[in-house]
């Protein structure tokens, strides 16, 4: 079964584009898919995935990933595995745009986004709106990224 280009959606929240190329509508949960791109210095707070288990594979720019109290540089052309269950985040470390393809499985999280984007709650005013979603996707916020110290806790 191949997705058709009807089937592929854009959305934008917090200043980063997602184009969400499989969902799990396409392979029956199996798999979720899609392509970010991310402003300069852009991120998520850290947040655990109690669901899926994430590969991230940056295409431009470089990024940088915090996980278990580390700093890993990913720069284009390499990928990093994040496993579900552990908190983590990202950034990217480049002055231009980043862009980078994630792959989630099971699939399903990548719909986080396309109601983020129809709510468009804001952080940090609209945290409770955030934590709301957030918890029908399996996602736990720790708070931001502030360049993580440790927010492992």
């Amino acid at each position: 079964m191949s997705v058709a280009a009807e089937n592929i959606r854009t959305v934008t929240w917090m200043g980063t584009t997602y184009t969400i190329n499989v969902g799990r509508f396409e392979s029956g949960g199996i798999v979720g898919v899609f392509e970010s791109i991310v402003p300069a210095g852009g991120g998520p707070p850290v947040h655990i995935h109690h669901n899926e288990d994430e590969v991230i594979h940056v295409i431009e720019g470089d990024y940088e990933f915090w996980m278990n109290g580390e700093v890993v540089l990913v720069r284009p052309g390499n990928s990093i595995f994040l496993p579900r269950g552990v908190a983590h985040t990202f950034r990217v470390a480049s002055t231009s745009p980043g862009r980078n393809l994630t792959i989630l499985t099971p699939g399903g999280m990548e719909e986080f986004f396309v109601e983020a984007a129809a709510q468009a709650p804001r952080l940090p005013e609209h945290m409770d709106r955030l934590l709301q979603l957030g918890d029908r996707y399996g996602i736990e916020f720790r708070g931001p990224a502030n360049w993580v110290v440790d927010q492992a806790h």
